[in-house]
């Protein structure tokens, strides 16, 4: 059973967010998927509900995530944690390629999180291309 986010921490996440998935940065108002609050440290490991311990995450994100707190790094093959949307810089362990239509990770981290979470999925890409059109990618 999920536990109970009281609204107040909801609307607390929801502005952090700015209305995208905080680890892929896909805006919320331009999916056809449901948006979830991810536990950042899953509950089964001792996570709370608590502003410090969510994410606003797009479904693929969160489903990718699941329950997991590391990955492995593609480059050196360690194990590494996921990047941590409430104590982590974005742009400390990301960066957006030339184009502005995939993220890089630039730290052991970031691709540790690049490649579990799979940020750079065909659908992911097809929405950045269509937003950069429009001057809506990258975000920032």
């Amino acid at each position: 059973m999920a536990e109970y986010i009281p609204v107040k921490v909801q609307r607390l996440v929801l502005a952090a967010s700015k209305g995208c998935c905080e680890y892929c940065w896909a805006p919320a108002e331009y999916s056809s998927a449901l948006y979830h609050f991810d536990h950042i440290l899953p509950t089964a490991k001792g996570g709370k509900s608590t502003f410090a311990n969510l994410a606003h995450s797009c479904s693929g994100c969160n489903g990718y995530k699941s329950d997991k707190t590391h990955s492995m790094d593609p480059l050196t093959n360690q194990r590494e944690r996921l990047y941590h949307p409430r104590n982590d810089v974005w742009t400390d362990h990301f960066q957006w390629s030339d184009d502005g239509i995939k993220i890089e990770g630039i730290t052991p981290i970031g691709r540790a999180t690049v490649a579990l979470l799979q940020l750079n999925r065909n659908g992911n890409l097809n929405l950045r291309q269509l937003l950069k059109l429009v001057g809506l990618q990258p975000p920032f």
